[in-house]
């Protein structure tokens, strides 16, 4: 008998579900990370009483009643809603393209048919073919002024190509409402933890043993002679010493500051910068998320990059090449029945908080079975 029933690496949202879980269900969980914290992008730093979103913002929405119960067990949140602001060039919009960014960018826009007949005529251009990338994607969903002072800049910065060079997909589901509404997510239950997400990583690794600052891969054959099954949530084509070629990644670097002598730097937790020349996406005034009053505040610029060996990957480029690679690393992944792949990282899927949960829960399911 090994010493655990599991080895997790990661102490993300996923590694961390899965541990609490299995935990409840009587099995012994070690739990890995390389960071010096537990908590994956959703760790928040302290800082002057200031609760910092250390990887980028996270806001926790679903529409799911039994996720939001779920995670509701460990924290309670609070009512924040998402309702970022689109800065181009100074001009500052709402978003989601609702009728508040209709009204502004267009003068001869009242009503919702305003804005809808003039969407029309913009998307004209494209003569009803069917969308073939990005660009004329985001032209057949809200027209061209808005692609051009919204979409394109913002969009080619994230991911380091040309609209023109990006699949369509990557934009489908891009919200637009002909409605006064700037709640950015459709679904019914939203948030942020109160005091930070740290507390529901903390509560759900409770019961398991936690190790820092280790490396898996350096150590592999020791951990793997502790435990009878690893889940690995880092990458996939890392864990097998990317043998079949490098999967692709988007990483990010972030640039934070403390103002002491600023309360409310820029009166929005996050603001979107939309022009290609700012060379960041987003900045992020930190004590929105949880309406704290404390003085000074922490904002934070957020810049996409090439990922390279060495960085951290944040975004899978879920494109067609991409995608083949991985599926021959899932076939690599067949033949290791002792190693369990998850997250985004491990299933090269981009996830949001509550399928993450959702996506941990379902494992533990086939594992319990």
């Amino acid at each position: 008998m090994k010493k655990y029933d599991y080895i997790i690496v990661g102490a993300g949202l996923f590694g961390s579900t899965f541990a609490f879980e299995m935990t409840k269900r009587k099995k012994k969980c070690l739990v890995l990370d390389r960071r010096n914290h537990i908590g994956g992008n959703i760790y928040c730093e302290d800082v002057k009483g200031i609760h910092v979103h250390k990887y980028g913002a996270h806001i926790f929405h679903t529409s799911n009643k039994s996720t939001w119960d779920y995670v509701n067990q460990f924290v309670e949140f609070n009512n924040y809603v998402n309702s970022p602001i689109a800065n181009y060039k100074g001009e500052l919009y709402n978003l989601p393209f609702n009728m508040n960014t209709f009204t502004k960018l267009w003068s001869d826009v009242i009503t919702p048919s305003d804005a809808i007949k003039k969407i029309e005529t913009q998307k004209a251009e494209l003569h009803g073919k069917e969308p073939e990338n990005l660009e004329e994607q985001a032209i057949s969903l809200v027209g061209r002024d808005i692609y051009e002072k919204l979409v394109k800049g913002y969009t080619e910065k994230q991911w380091g190509k040309s609209c023109q060079e990006l699949p369509s997909f990557i934009i489908k589901r891009l919200p637009v409402r002909f409605t006064f509404n700037n709640n950015y997510f459709n679904d019914r239950y939203q948030g942020i933890p109160i005091g930070g997400y740290n507390k529901i990583i903390e509560s759900m690794l409770a019961g398991s043993d936690v190790e820092l600052n280790v490396d898996f891969l350096k150590n592999k054959d020791y951990y793997e002679n502790l435990g009878e099954k690893i889940l690995y949530t880092g990458m996939i084509d890392e864990y097998f010493d990317y043998q079949l070629g490098n999967l692709e990644y988007r990483s990010l670097k972030f640039e934070s500051e403390y103002l002491f002598d600023v309360d409310n730097y820029q009166g929005n937790a996050v603001v979107n910068y939309t022009d290609r020349d700012t060379p960041f996406t987003r900045m992020i005034d930190h004590k929105h998320f949880e309406f704290q009053d404390c003085k000074g505040t922490v904002i934070t610029r957020e810049y996409p990059c090439d990922w390279k060996l060495g960085d951290e990957a944040y975004y899978p480029v879920n494109n067609e090449k991409n995608n083949a690679l991985f599926e021959q690393y899932q076939s690599l992944a067949k033949d290791n029945n002792h190693v369990i792949f998850g997250g985004r990282l491990g299933q090269y899927k981009y996830y949001d908080m509550d399928k993450t949960i959702e996506a941990a829960l379902e494992l533990v399911k086939e594992e319990a079975s």
